[in-house]
């Protein structure tokens, strides 16, 4: 059976249940803080939301990558600076054995008939070459010359020698740099007899071993092998950038931003740091050893640069990839969410209008009931 209905009571019926629609409504997005719950509510700007949302939770994943990232440039600066301690050491090291004594290898020749004048005759002619720490003197002996001729040849510039006939009327031949030293006559041995001196190397002799620069050349190893374990214990995470690793810093979801860092080898070979020759006791290799220092301390300072501009860079790009996710996550809201006093307020006229619908269905089904006093 159907049963109609006033166009009163319809319209109050209808008002009511338009408002508990809507009520629901409101009260919904008090509830969630949302005017967009689901696509049905605002497509675009639901879809819009979660777009900037997802990008937004893309790059909090990567902001991790670039804190790690930072995190292994500053510990391969750290290494650095250890390392430039360590090396500024065996330079102290060094420095201090060039203090002490040099143990310098010479030979002494036989007595000469006359000293320094002794003259050659055509027998002796010939080749007098001396090697002294690997640089090679030849001084060609004629009838005629002195010992004191080859003595003037010898003390040249640049030969590292150092030649004297003593009051024993016997011939000294000194190495400078004291690394070494070797007699030659490479024509006749008549040559080499002329000046008295005994073809062969001079090899240095505990006893003439300064024990000083003995123990400061263990030193200065020591200092070398800690420079080899500092580098190989500056990895983080898995990279050492101070042992050849190389480091990727992604900054966007897409890996179209990204900042490659080569790492390099900073043990001491890689800082040309060489061990030291000798136990130190010629200054020559002092000198050669402080050289390699110097310039390992140039190296160690101009990749400090390197990695310092690296890392700033990393910082500002994770500065900026925290600021853009606020950026975004803003952004997504502002779509999204609602504006509580707004929504409150709607809420509170939607129950208004729906108690006075239902006073006006409370009239018209009065209006309706008065038919039934005519019965």
């Amino acid at each position: 059976m159907s049963i109609s209905l006033s166009s009163g009571v319809r319209g109050a019926l209808t008002a009511i249940q338009s408002n508990t629609a809507q009520a629901e409504i409101q009260q919904k997005r008090l509830a969630t803080g949302k005017k967009v719950n689901s696509a049905i509510d605002n497509p675009a700007n639901f879809f819009t939301s979660q777009g900037l949302k997802s990008r937004s939770s893309d790059l909090s994943r990567l902001l991790d990558g670039i804190a790690q990232g930072a995190k292994t440039l500053d510990a391969a600066d750290k290494g650095i600076k250890s390392i430039s301690k360590l090396v500024e050491a065996a330079q102290g090291t060094a420095r201090q054995a060039l203090q002490n004594a040099s143990t310098n290898l010479s030979s002494t020749g036989s007595a000469l008939t006359g000293g320094a004048a002794k003259v050659a005759v055509s027998g002796d002619a010939g080749t007098l070459s001396i090697n002294a720490g690997g640089v090679q003197t030849d001084v060609v002996v004629a009838a005629g010359d002195t010992v004191q001729d080859v003595v003037d040849a010898l003390n040249v510039d640049g030969t590292g020698l150092k030649a004297e006939v003593g009051s024993d009327n016997k011939l000294k031949v000194t190495s400078l740099n004291g690394e070494s030293l070797n007699i030659l006559a490479a024509s006749t041995d008549a040559t080499s007899a002329f000046v008295g001196l005994t073809e062969g190397a001079v090899t240095r002799t505990a006893s003439t071993t300064n024990t000083t620069r003995e123990s400061l050349s263990k030193q200065f190893d020591d200092l070398r092998t800690q420079i080899n374990q500092l580098s190989k214990d500056t990895g983080y995470n898995g990279i050492n950038l101070l042992n050849g690793d190389q480091l990727k810093v992604v900054f966007n979801e897409k890996d179209t931003s990204s900042l490659t860092i080569k790492g390099v080898t900073f043990d001491s070979a890689g800082l040309g740091v060489s061990a030291s020759k000798n136990t130190l006791q010629a200054d020559s290799d002092i000198k050669s050893a402080l050289d390699e220092l110097t310039t390992a301390i140039e190296k160690l300072r101009a990749q400090a640069s390197t990695f310092g501009s690296n890392l700033s860079v990393v910082q500002n790009r994770q500065d900026f990839t925290k600021d853009f996710i606020d950026t975004l996550e803003t952004g997504a809201d502002q779509l999204v969410l609602a504006d509580q006093n707004e929504e409150a307020a709607k809420l509170l006229t939607l129950n208004t209008r729906s108690q006075l619908s239902q006073t006006a269905l409370t009239l018209a089904s009065q209006a309706d009931q008065g038919v039934l006093r005519l019965f």
